[in-house]
Formats: C-alpha cells, structure tokens, sequence
C-alpha cells in the first residue's frame, strides 16, 4: 500500500476540543461559580460582556473572578483577496472552554445575589452553564 508522500510543510489546524476540561475544574477563589457544559470558543468580547453583565448586579460588591483567557488568535483574511499568499492576520483572540471548566467565580456576596449575578454572566456566553456552591459553603 502506498503511502502519502510527506511534504516539508505542515498545514496549521485549528485544533480539537476533545474531552473535557483537565485543570480550572474546581473552585480556587469563591465561594460561588459557573461551570461549562459545552466545548466552545468564547471571544474576548463575550468575556467581558459577561464580566459587565455580572458586577452591574452586584453593585460593585464582593469580587468577582475570571478564570478564562483568550490566548488564542483567529485569523482571517481580508474580503475579496484570491487564494493563498500566506496566513491571513489575526482578527480577534478567543479562549478554548471544555466542558467542566469553571469560568467565573464571586465571593463577598449573599447567595441570591452571586446567583442572580452569575445567571446574567452566562446569558452572555455561548455554553450551557451550570451553577456552583463551594463544598465548604455554610448557608
């Protein structure tokens, strides 16, 4: 069987989101967070609308905690360019979310509040979200 002829080249993939999230799976800070059910980029721009969305409610109390970062480049190419003549620029950076990676954590805030607060947060982003208690939590 013949195999393919290797090129000194390789082709730039974008990746694979397989599996679910190895580190940022547990809660470091708060006492409350949002955990991600879905693999998925999530933009700069969704981050913090998340983040206004989320200290607008709480009235600048308590902390809040962002455990994501975009740290990965999307390139794009210009409109009507013709094929080839290289990598386009980068656009935008996006931060690559598996499921079980907490996104967002708040402390210094009755429960209601960080709830409320968190549920906005996650109307903003692209994954289903799910919302945490810390073990050691006493109501």
């Amino acid at each position: 069987m013949l195999q393919p002829k290797r090129t000194k080249f390789r082709k730039a993939q974008k990746g694979r989101m397989k599996g679910i999230s190895q580190r940022g799976n547990q809660l470091s800070n708060g006492m409350f967070g949002i955990k991600s059910l879905d693999s998925k980029f999530i933009t700069s721009r969704q981050i913090e609308a998340a983040r206004i969305a989320a200290t607008r409610y709480m009235k600048r109390e308590g902390q809040l905690w962002i455990k994501i970062f975009p740290d990965k480049p999307i390139t794009k190419k210009p409109l009507e360019v013709r094929m080839g003549k290289g990598k386009g620029a980068p656009e935008y950076f996006v931060a690559v979310v598996k499921p079980g990676r907490i996104m967002f954590e708040i402390a210094g805030v009755p429960m209601d509040i960080a709830k409320e607060a968190l549920r906005l947060a996650a109307q903003k982003l692209p994954v289903r979200t799910k919302f945490i208690i810390a073990r050691d939590f006493q109501a």
